[in-house]
Order: C-alpha cells, then structure tokens, then sequence
C-alpha cells in the first residue's frame, strides 16, 4: 500500500476547497425570501416534516438553536414559535422517557452514593422550577438535562411544564431572529421580543431563588444530621 505523503494531501484538500468555492459562484444561493416562498408552497407537510426533524434530532442532540433560527426563517414568528415550542417539549418528553426507560434502575442503584443522591433530590424537590432554572442557562445542554430528568425522581408533569416556561423565552428571541433574517419584521418588533425575552427569564430565575436556596439548606441540614448521627456512640 503507498502511502500518501503531506504535500498530496493539502494538494487534495485545496483542490477541494477550490471546487467548492467555484459551486459557490455558480450555482446560485436562495435567498431568506425565497426559502420562506419554498416552505409556504409545502404546508401542512413542510411543517409536519420540520416538526417531526426537530423532536428526533434535538433529542439525539442537535443544538436547538439552529432549528429555532431555521423555524423563524421558514414559517415567521407565530407558527414558528409554535412549532418549535411544540417541538421542543416533544424532543424534552422523547430525551425523558428514553432516559427514564434505560437508565432509571442504574441511578437507583447508586442512589446511596452522596453526588448522585443530591442531584436527584434537588430536582425532585425542585420541580417545574428547578427544571425552568436549568433550561434558562444557556450553557445547559437541552438532550442531556432532559436525560438527567428522566433517571432522577423527577415526575412527568413538572418536568414537561418547568421545560415549557424555561424554554419559552430563549425560543421566542431565537425564532424571531430567524423571521429577521427574511427582512419583513419590524426591527422595533424584534427589540419588544428580545426585551420580553429577557424580563421572562429574569422574573422566572427570581421566581426560583427562593426555592433553590431552600433546596440547598435542606440538603446541607440533612448531610449535618447525618454526620451527627453517625458520630453518635450506639446506644448513646
């Protein structure tokens, strides 16, 4: 077997670079308007077909935010925030149930080891809160917290409603920018949106500090309960 030495190789890949960049001045781009006409031509079954790629692969995880910005572009920002709200607490449901299905008896095994019975308290003590606070971080991964929910004690119906509410205000601020991008949205639209957005999120991480500070004092009063506990003499 020859093998293909370094010069080959950058001879390949600027040979490729450059084929790409003469398809890129040849064949032309569609622009914003023109991919919005193509997906209102398609209807009920571009949304159908949008919808159902954005629960599956979200939950396998693709970034949400790129079908968010795809959702603004493709159907404005009603029936885009709608499908991708939608879309969203299906892939949340998807990524739980998986979850909860798979992983579930591993977690109750190791449910006696301090980390692992922490995190599940929290979550189950904190509710649809606790899931809204996490899903308003943006650097909280949206597939894994959804896996994380499922092999806790977290019920269904908390977990769906705080993915609901955490989720609502990046989404709204992410789809319209998408609409944005076709150039038919009001630029003082966009800034009602994004403030919106960001009074949304605020009021809910408000909401939810009360809560978070009374799960950790809990957790802290039990860790010392315990260690008193255990220093205890028998008997004594």
């Amino acid at each position: 077997m020859v093998a293909v030495g370094r010069p080959a190789k950058v001879f390949v890949g600027l040979l490729v670079l450059g084929a790409l960049a003469v398809v890129a001045v040849l064949v032309p781009v569609p622009g914003p308007a023109q991919v919005r006409q193509w997906a209102e031509d398609l209807g009920a079954v571009g949304v159908a077909a949008f919808f159902a790629a954005y629960a599956v692969l979200t939950a396998a995880p693709v970034p949400r935010t790129v079908f968010n910005l795809a959702a603004g572009l493709l159907f404005g920002e009603l029936v885009g925030v709608s499908v991708a709200m939608v879309a969203t607490v299906s892939s949340g449901l998807l990524g739980f149930l998986l979850a909860r299905s798979l992983g579930r008896d591993v977690v109750v095994r190791h449910l006696h080891r301090r980390p692992v019975r922490t995190v599940n308290d929290r979550l189950s003590d904190g509710g649809a809160l606790a899931v809204a606070s996490l899903r308003l971080i943006p650097v909280v991964p949206f597939a894994p917290l959804s896996y994380l929910c499922g092999v806790s004690a977290l019920p269904l119906r908390p977990y769906l409603a705080g993915t609901a509410v955490g989720s609502l205000p990046g989404t709204v601020a992410v789809v319209v920018l998408g609409d944005a991008l076709t150039g038919t949205t009001p630029p003082a639209l966009v800034v009602c949106y994004a403030t919106f957005a960001v009074l949304g999120a605020l009021g809910l991480l408000r909401a939810v500090g009360p809560v978070k500070g009374k799960t950790v004092e809990t957790a802290e009063e039990t860790d010392a309960n315990t260690k008193r506990a255990s220093a205890e003499p028998p008997g004594g």
